[in-house]
């Protein structure tokens, strides 16, 4: 599969932004966290929004997932996007939510690497059967709902979702990657 060797659309420089863009990304780039996803997305201000209020979700304290298990997920799913620019971004998170080199190499090779722990491989598992088939198979549904309530088990269909879209998009668009991040 091919990807853009340039950006297709490029993120938004301070001198572009619209008076209403402005209002949006001055809070975000005062707090450093005016990221090249923050910029391209930008671009199309509505979408950018709803967009964003997905991710707040998935990322936020709104989401019942823990921490580290979210990472697991978004980790696979940027993997099985090839998404760089997703998985460059998730593995400095995922490390601050907890996941070790060894769990970061687990997302790599999947739910039969050699020594996953056996709830890891479930989440790796479901966010395989989710990218491959759009849906859960009933033996990973009872594995996570082993442990998970019913909110948890939307989340998981949420978070790996939510990125699958923004692996497509930052792909197609060609976001480039963040200054000090490092790619595949």
């Amino acid at each position: 599969m091919t990807t853009p060797s340039q950006p297709r659309i490029p993120p938004l420089r301070e001198d572009e932004w619209t008076p209403e863009q402005r209002k949006v990304l001055e809070y975000a780039h005062r707090k450093g966290g005016f990221y090249n996803v923050v910029g391209t997305l930008a671009r199309h201000g509505e979408a950018s929004a709803r967009l964003g209020r997905m991710g707040a979700h998935v990322l936020g304290p709104t989401s019942t997932l823990p921490p580290r298990d979210r990472e697991m997920l978004i980790l696979r799913t940027a993997w099985l996007c090839q998404s760089e620019y997703e998985w460059a971004q998730h593995v400095q998170i995922g490390r601050k939510a907890g996941v070790t080199d060894a769990g970061i190499e687990h997302c790599r090779q999947g739910p039969d690497s050699p020594g996953c722990p056996p709830f890891d491989a479930v989440l790796l598992r479901a966010a395989d059967e989710l990218h491959g088939q759009q849906c859960i198979s009933d033996a990973t549904w009872a594995a996570l709902a082993a442990r998970y309530d019913t909110l948890q088990l939307m989340d998981v269909v949420f978070a790996v979702g939510q990125y699958t879209l923004i692996a497509m998009a930052l792909k197609s668009f060609g976001t480039p990657l963040d200054e000090g991040l490092e790619g595949f």
